[in-house]
């Protein structure tokens, strides 16, 4: 069973904004019933200000799907088009407090039937059908282009063929585009724009101890905790020593089922983004 957030299964239990509007102004659709999951979103707008005023969904998926599609409808009823347009579908999991890696696809389902109904509204309502614009289909279990994984490694900073089928399906199904989904990896990840992190790296190990811990924490209480938070949870550091970073989890992350995801998956993670690759998380 899925470890849901409370307010993914709040969504899930009590969705918001089920149903069309009537007389849209933009339609749009995403997904397939063959696929396993369907989205149709649409909206009423303020022709002279762009505001959304209002916005219903109608799903065919799981609790992700549900959840994730019922919470961007909050997000976006008040914004105008250009501000909604600049929504993501980490922004999606992160108002959802989180989703689970395997579900992440939910979120970018939502995100693209947003952009198929803005292009509608710009069409002149029509509905439209979120289409892969590139040429080449890598995936043909979910028809999943190449540009739709370029698009999600980019966005989300994927480095692993697993890690893309948690974001886009692909390679979910037979398997048989693993290979090509490793190729397109490494092409993207190889032209990657260089980042700083070889010195930020020499600048961390150069630290004092006293140093490194107020690092830790500026970390920690900016980018962790805040998260953390949102479903009850929060993390106490504990020890370092060198690289090697010691953690208290609390609150609900104490002895949740979770519990290593959230170390390895989160702490680390976003301690080596911030801070330096080499750092390692253990729970104290």
């Amino acid at each position: 069973m899925w470890d849901y957030t409370d307010k993914v299964m709040d969504h899930f239990r009590h969705p918001r904004n089920v149903g069309v509007v009537p007389n849209a102004d933009g339609t749009g659709q995403v997904g397939s019933l063959v696929c396993g999951d369907a989205l149709k979103l649409t909206l009423k707008i303020n022709k002279e200000t762009e505001v959304i005023e209002d916005a219903k969904f109608e799903t065919f998926g799981c609790a992700s799907a549900i959840a994730s599609s019922s919470v961007l409808t909050e997000m976006i009823i008040g914004k105008t088009l250009a501000q909604a347009s600049k929504i993501t579908n980490q922004d999606i999991a992160d108002e959802l407090g989180t989703l689970p890696a395997e579900k992440m696809h939910c979120s970018v389902m939502g995100m693209e039937a947003l952009e198929a109904a803005v292009k509608s509204y710009r069409q002149g309502g029509q509905p439209v059908v979120f289409e892969q614009q590139a040429e080449k289909i890598v995936c043909h279990c979910f028809n999943v282009s190449e540009e739709t994984i370029i698009k999600a490694i980019r966005a989300n900073h994927l480095k692993t063929v697993e890690e893309v089928t948690f974001y886009t399906k692909a390679g979910g199904g037979c398997g048989q585009c693993k290979g090509e989904i490793q190729k397109i990896l490494d092409k993207v990840n190889s032209c990657a724009l260089p980042e700083e992190k070889p010195a930020a790296a020499k600048q961390f190990a150069a630290m004092t101890i006293v140093e490194k811990i107020k690092r830790i924490e500026q970390v920690l209480e900016e980018f962790v905790r805040p998260q953390l938070n949102k479903d009850g949870g929060s993390v106490e550091l504990v020890d370092v020593n060198g690289n090697a970073v010691k953690v208290r989890l609390l609150g609900m992350c104490h002895g949740c089922l979770a519990a290593d995801a959230t170390l390895k998956g989160f702490i680390e993670k976003t301690l080596k983004e911030k801070l330096d690759p080499s750092i390692t998380v253990e729970k104290a």
